[in-house]
């Protein structure tokens, strides 16, 4: 006697349709995966370019401003400031100059300014 198709499981009627419907599921989100994925990579493509172009901006500057700061810092600079906002400034005067003598050191070779304390004996050993 022949099966009846009215008594089949819904199971195996829609099993097709199901793994149809799964596997264009699969696909298209791969695709739409890959797209993002792609588009991401563009974007960050453009940060990266954007911030290098800044990067060299601002090692451009930094190279101005430092030779802006050395040239400020001479004393050719510093002497022509000085006459023009008439500070009267000058170089000092030998009496001006106050030297100090520093102590001779010790005759046995010894630093007085790296001065320890010596500990007992007793205290190293454990």
């Amino acid at each position: 006697m022949a099966k009846n198709r009215k008594n089949l499981a819904a199971a195996i009627r829609f099993g097709p349709a199901l793994k149809a419907s799964f596997l264009c599921l699969l696909i298209c989100g791969s695709a739409i995966g890959y797209v993002w994925q792609k588009g991401e990579i563009g974007r960050l493509g453009q940060q990266i370019l954007e911030r290098e172009k800044q990067l060299s901006q601002l090692q451009n500057d930094n190279k101005r401003l430092t030779d802006q700061l050395a040239i400020l810092h001479s004393p050719v600079m510093l002497d022509q400031r000085v006459h023009e906002l008439n500070l009267g400034l000058g170089p000092a005067q030998p009496t001006q100059v106050v030297r100090l003598d520093e102590p001779p050191a010790p005759a046995d070779g010894r630093d007085p300014s790296r001065q320890f304390v010596q500990r007992p004996m007793a205290a190293l050993s454990p």
